[in-house]
């Protein structure tokens, strides 16, 4: 009987062991992440683009009630082609000013004069890019996101955006590719005075 007894307790010892050691091998295990819909990517990329701020450069305003409102209908169309340049006189840029655009959407400085881009989903803003082209205009600061592009001017703060994850900077692509389109190809910019 002691056996018998002996047995049975050594029987439910290993059985115990191997339970253990079958739920721990499972707890271990790396649990990947389920991979988002396009839908889930593109809510995910509304709400990154609406908390760091594309619409303050990106999207020409009209001044409303409460200051300078988005016009939704150019929403993400960048600098307005059909609204003159203006050159500064320069005196303040001498001193080591900035100077902004009234919409945010022009700035100029030592680098000259920038234009915030098209970046809505038309082809005359990414609506031809690849994800690729995004990543590496974000990540390297490349104009058109290609790599030989000239570099992305002041005040685009790609450096900060550049540290964003590759799945934020996916979901911000998939929201900005699901935009409403603007026809509007943005000027070139154009170098400070004295450059060649």
């Amino acid at each position: 009987m002691r056996n018998v007894n002996a047995a049975a307790a050594l029987a439910a010892i290993v059985l115990a062991g191997a339970l253990y050691a079958c739920s721990n091998a499972k707890s271990s295990e790396k649990k990947e992440e389920p991979i988002p819909t396009q839908a889930e990517m593109v809510k995910r990329g509304e709400y990154l683009v609406s908390s760091i701020g594309c619409d303050d450069c990106h999207s020409p305003k009209r001044m409303g009630a409460h200051g300078p409102e988005v016009i939704p209908e150019t929403r993400f169309g960048g600098y307005p082609a059909s609204r003159p340049v203006v050159k500064p006189d320069g005196a303040d840029l001498k001193k080591g000013y900035m100077m902004l655009g009234s919409d945010l959407t022009s700035a100029v400085g030592p680098w000259g004069i920038s234009f915030a881009a098209n970046i809505s989903s038309d082809e005359t803003g990414i609506g031809n890019w690849t994800e690729q082209n995004f990543i590496t205009a974000i990540r390297h600061g490349k104009s058109k996101g290609l790599e030989n592009g000239r570099d992305l001017l002041p005040p685009m703060p790609w450096f900060n955006f550049a540290k964003l994850t590759d799945e934020d900077l996916k979901s911000v692509f998939a929201y900005l590719k699901s935009t409403t389109p603007v026809s509007n190809v943005v000027p070139a910019p154009v170098p400070p005075t004295g450059a060649k």
